[in-house]
């Protein structure tokens, strides 16, 4: 069976040359602010985090240093070089890290916040609402915050992996750009993946907790696979459904898994068969929405592992053909932001942001949205009606989640009072039926007791 990629990296690859081929481009675009995503993706114990990380991600040998610090090295060094070519420029960079587990995403850098809610802009995409964001201003302190952040990741021990990641990684960089001289912003954002293990429950061995784990995160990687099949079926109909929704991770990966079809086939050059030499890793690069992407598919070499292997190889296949043309993120011009509502007509935006939702929802809806709106806490500027459709959408899901909840419960009740039921009525039937034998018995005892009278 051959399969064809852009790159094959074999047991005995050097981790720098898996960095200069698959996220060096990306590294510099985000530097030029255009949005840039790695994702590693393999069975348990394949090397998708010895990728990412290395043998340790703030202390260990120049060669087996990982993805992530050879990405904060690179970025900082590229910064510092458009520092020195322009100093008008002045750049920032913030650190996010999340997990996550259990379909909940968890902020490594702050365990309190467990549940970290996905949300949608339209100017800006995909955000995390509320998620710790830090400041750093060399690569040393950037690789020691995100090792303590490692520190807090849900492992555990199958039979795959004594440490076996138990959770979805999420490694978050915004590299922004400040322009003091035109009042302009423009920011760059790159997010890395580190994606827990993929193959069947069966093999990890896994029980109790773990077995939920388990099977959750294969929830998450079908998603996963799901969307990919989606984008690239074929051309996209208007009303054709991406289930972004379906999981928490293709919900975060939305902006980088939108697909559009180009005139043009791209030719991939390097070919592997899993029946041939043992192959490490298998490089995708691809563009995907407005965000350069590239997927990583890491394969154990084992003849045990030729099922999961192959299904690895039949992943990357099908999602090479996402391809779209990425583009640097519109600055942003200060001087023209929206002015506040009181400087504009409040009431007028107001009434709009109404018209719109009376007209998605009558009158009686907009009332009850209005409560989930404080409820929920959710704020937006009634001058810009930019937000309405995410919150819109995000308060839908959670009311149609809260209705799919009372309706199990319902059932649930039912069945139990119908069972109830059947216990009464047998009870009920074993009573009546012990009344008209008792009646009986009477009626026959008066008989007798009037024959013997005469």
């Amino acid at each position: 069976m051959i399969f064809n990629f852009d790159k094959v990296f074999y047991e005995d690859s050097a981790q720098a040359s898996v960095y200069d081929f698959l996220a060096l481009p990306i590294v510099q675009d985000v530097v030029n602010s255009i949005n840039g995503t790695i994702i590693t993706y393999g069975q348990t114990g394949a090397g998708k985090t010895y990728t990412m990380e290395g043998p340790g991600i703030d202390k260990c040998d120049d060669m087996k240093k990982g993805l992530i610090p050879r990405v904060i090295e690179g970025l900082f060094e590229m910064i510092n070089s458009s520092r020195e070519a322009s100093q008008a420029t002045i750049f920032s960079v913030k650190l996010s890290m999340v997990e996550i587990y259990m379909e909940k995403v968890r902020d490594l850098f702050d365990l309190s916040k467990d549940n970290i809610q996905i949300k949608e802009n339209k100017s800006q995409g995909i955000l995390l609402s509320g998620v710790t964001e830090i400041s750093v201003v060399e690569a040393a302190d950037a690789l020691q915050i995100l090792s303590s952040g490692i520190a807090s990741r849900a492992v555990g021990e199958t039979q795959m992996n004594m440490a076996s990641s138990r959770s979805h990684c999420v490694y978050i960089f915004t590299v922004q750009q400040d322009f003091p001289s035109d009042k302009r912003t423009k920011t760059g954002k790159l997010i890395l993946v580190d994606l827990a293990g993929s193959e069947k429950v069966g093999r990890t061995g896994a029980e109790g907790k773990l077995l939920e784990e388990a099977k959750t995160i294969n929830k998450s990687l079908t998603a996963l696979g799901k969307v990919v099949n989606a984008l690239t079926s074929g051309p996209q109909k208007k009303s054709n459904h991406i289930p972004y929704r379906d999981s928490k991770l293709t919900r975060l990966l939305q902006d980088a898994l939108v697909i559009q079809y180009p005139s043009s086939v791209t030719t991939l050059t390097s070919i592997s068969s899993i029946h041939h030499d043992p192959v490490s890793k298998i490089a995708l690069v691809f563009q995907g929405g407005n965000c350069r992407m590239a997927l990583l598919c890491c394969c154990s070499p084992s003849p045990s592992n030729a099922s999961e292997t192959l299904s690895t190889l039949r992943f990357g296949a099908r999602a090479q053909h996402i391809k779209a043309t990425p583009c640097a993120t519109t600055p942003e011009d200060r001087s023209n932001k929206t002015l506040e509502p009181s400087v504009q007509n409040k009431d007028a935006a107001c009434e709009r942001i109404l018209t719109k939702l009376q007209e998605r929802m009558g009158a009686e809806e907009v009332d009850l949205l209005e409560q989930l709106f404080i409820l929920e806490g959710i704020m937006f500027n009634p001058s810009s009606n930019e937000d309405l459709d995410s919150d819109i959408d995000n308060l839908t899901s959670k009311v149609i989640a809260s209705l799919q909840n009372t309706l199990e419960d319902l059932v649930s009740t039912v069945d139990e009072l119908q069972k109830q039921n059947k216990v009464l009525q047998a009870k009920l039937t074993a009573f009546e039926n012990r009344s008209f034998w008792d009646a009986l018995s009477g009626a026959f005892g008066f008989l007798g007791i009037r024959q013997a009278a005469r």
